[in-house]
């Protein structure tokens, strides 16, 4: 389980394949880019990107015309927009919201996430 970060022309990422982003394009972009290696073992338009991450192997994969990634780490994130850009596109999550500024999204995975202890009610506490 985890957040989906879609780089997509479309309005509704869902509807990628209605104006997509070509995996043609998405090649051409890949052979152009110092900063991106295509790891054909892994997929046919699998990717690493070669800059500085939180993440061992931060990637992207093309598939049913957008480019997307899973819990992308703040750098991959400004590359994604990045991209976007030059594709006329947008970075969608999930649930649809449209992410657009670089301070939009902010993950560090080594991080960890501590949540406020649950209070029990008085009478658990027996």
């Amino acid at each position: 389980m985890g957040v989906e970060f879609h780089i997509t022309r479309a309005d509704f990422w869902p509807d990628s394949n209605d104006v997509p982003i070509t995996a043609e394009e998405w090649m051409a972009h890949v052979n152009t880019a110092p900063d991106l290696e295509l790891m054909p073992e892994r997929g046919p338009h699998y990717v690493l990107w070669l800059g500085a991450s939180a993440h061992e192997e931060p990637w992207l994969d093309w598939s049913d015309g957008r480019i997307y990634t899973k819990w992308p780490d703040t750098a991959l994130y400004l590359k994604m927009l990045d991209i976007a850009k030059q594709f006329g596109a947008a970075v969608h999550d999930d649930e649809d919201t449209v992410y657009s500024g670089p301070d939009d999204w902010k993950f560090d995975p080594n991080v960890k996430l501590v949540l406020p202890a649950k209070k029990r009610p008085w009478w658990k506490f027996w």
